[in-house]
Formats: structure tokens, C-alpha cells, sequence
């Protein structure tokens, strides 16, 4: 079943047969030399030159990225693709989640490119969130297997970091998702961007929105997806909410004087 569906893919002319052209699909059709799993740029800056053009206020210009830029991304994609498991295995946990974060997010772009134009990332494939379980993403060399963005999310971010705030790092190409940054994650400042990621996120009325006449605070499902991610420790959800709210919805929270109820979840795509 599972060659059935390659063959499949590669019928269709997706990401899976674009990326698997000429060896592994690197940018002048060549295979990787063995040496370039030695040096990886921890910095993105790849990464951060597709974001800076054609990212602003968190909605990509996938149009223009098509016509101009797709190129520049699958030279990024192809870093992320020459890491070895060895040399992976070395480096920091903020350089391995910085990878993941911003592998998450580059190939979800790049899956949108390959669909484009469309309304929404669920429109992807013939069953409910099939563009999430497709594996294109082609990380033989550090995970011995292509890759799906859920295996990303739910394998490695979840299970391997238990990071919770991953969730506000991680775009899933919707209006509902956390707003892209114009920039990569690099490892060297992760830290203060997932805190900043956090602030935003959960100060951000369009996801997450304070009813007053009935004192509830509308949270977006993220929250009710995950939130065993977010209350692992014995720490709450108000508490967590209440640590990046701003002070008075933060009070109220920590004083247990509004209720918590949770919103629909916005699947538009985040094109401009």
C-alpha cells in the first residue's frame, strides 16, 4: 500500500517526485558530498533570507515566493537535508530544537508551494489532514526515513523536547497558527524568542479574545489540543496563560474570577 502511494505522489508531480529528482534533489542536481554534513549554519540565515522577502506581519507571499523565491528555499531545505545523525547528535539542545523548529516551518511552506494556489492547508490530499501525514520531507541521512510534518510535531518536538512552547514556534500555514516570524529561530537567542513567541501568541485578540460582559476568556484551541503539554509539571492552564497575558487578564486569571472556554480554530491559509 505504502509503494502504491509513492507511486502515486510521484505521479501527481508532488513534493515527493519534485524533491526526489536527480538523487536526493539538491539545488544543481547533484548528491550531497559526504563532507557536507560537517558544517550546518545554526544561524538560519537561508532560512531567514526567504522569510525577510516574503513574510510581513506573519502572512507569507506565497505567489512571489513561487515566481521568485522558491529556489533560495530549497537551497534551504537542502542544508536541513545534509545534516547527518552523528554530527546532529553533538550539538546543544537549543541547536537541535532550533533545527526542528525551523525544518517544521520551512517545509510547510514549501508544501503550500507545491499546492498552490489553494484556500487552506486541509485542502491538501483526499482524507481529513492529509498534508500532514505526507512524508516529504526527506531526512534519511539524519532520521533514516522520510518524514512528515507530524512526525516532526508529535515524534520529535513533543516527545523528545517536551517543549511546550514549541506550539507558539511552529506554523502551520492557517490564520488560526502562531504568526511567522520574518526571521529564522536561531539556536543563539532561542530562548528569548520562544518566550517572546509565548507573549505574542497568547496576547494576540485574533486567537485569543477577553468576552468582558460574561468574563470569559476565549482561548484558542491550541490550548485544548495540547494542553497536557502545557499542564505537564502540575502547573494549570491559567497559569500558564496568566505567565504571558497582559497584568489584568493575568490577575483575574490567577484570582479564578474568569472562566475559560475555547474557540474554533482559523484553517484559512496565511497567504497574502
Amino acid at each position: 500500500m505504502l509503494g502504491l502511494l509513492v507511486l502515486v505522489l510521484a505521479a501527481l508531480g508532488g513534493p515527493y517526485a519534485r524533491r526526489t529528482e536527480g538523487g536526493r534533489g539538491q539545488a544543481n542536481g547533484g548528491t550531497p558530498q559526504r563532507d557536507s554534513c560537517l558544517f550546518f549554519d545554526h544561524s538560519h540565515v537561508l532560512w531567514t533570507s526567504v522569510l525577510s522577502r516574503y513574510v510581513k506581519d506573519g502572512f507569507v507571499d506565497y505567489a512571489g515566493l513561487k515566481k521568485a523565491g522558491e529556489a533560495d528555499l530549497r537551497s534551504d531545505l537542502d542544508a536541513l537535508e545534509s545534516v547527518c545523525r552523528d554530527h546532529y547528535q553533538a550539538w546543544s539542545r537549543e541547536q537541535q530544537l532550533a533545527y526542528w523548529i525551523n525544518a517544521y516551518n520551512a517545509y510547510t511552506v514549501w508544501l503550500i508551494l507545491d499546492h498552490y494556489p489553494l484556500p487552506s492547508i486541509r485542502k491538501i490530499g483526499l482524507i481529513p489532514r492529509a498534508a500532514f501525514r505526507q512524508h516529504f520531507i526527506r531526512l534519511e541521512r539524519l532520521r533514516g526515513r522520510a518524514l512528515s510534518l507530524n512526525d516532526i510535531e508529535h515524534e520529535i518536538l513533543r516527545k523528545e523536547f517536551a517543549e511546550p512552547r514549541i506550539h507558539f514556534a511552529i506554523v502551520c500555514a492557517s490564520k488560526g497558527c502562531p504568526v511567522l516570524r520574518s526571521e529564522a529561530s536561531p539556536a543563539a537567542d532561542l530562548e528569548g524568542q520562544l518566550e517572546e513567541a509565548a507573549r505574542n501568541f497568547v496576547r494576540d485578540t485574533a486567537k485569543n479574545r477577553f468576552e468582558s460582559s460574561t468574563r470569559t476568556l476565549h482561548l484558542s484551541p491550541i490550548f485544548q489540543w495540547f494542553r497536557a503539554d502545557f499542564e505537564r509539571g502540575g502547573v494549570t492552564l491559567s497559569e500558564v496563560v496568566a505567565r504571558y497575558a497582559d497584568e489584568g487578564i493575568a490577575a483575574a486569571l490567577r484570582a479564578g474570577e474568569i472562566g475559560i472556554e475555547f474557540s474554533d480554530y482559523d484553517w484559512s491559509l496565511n497567504g497574502r
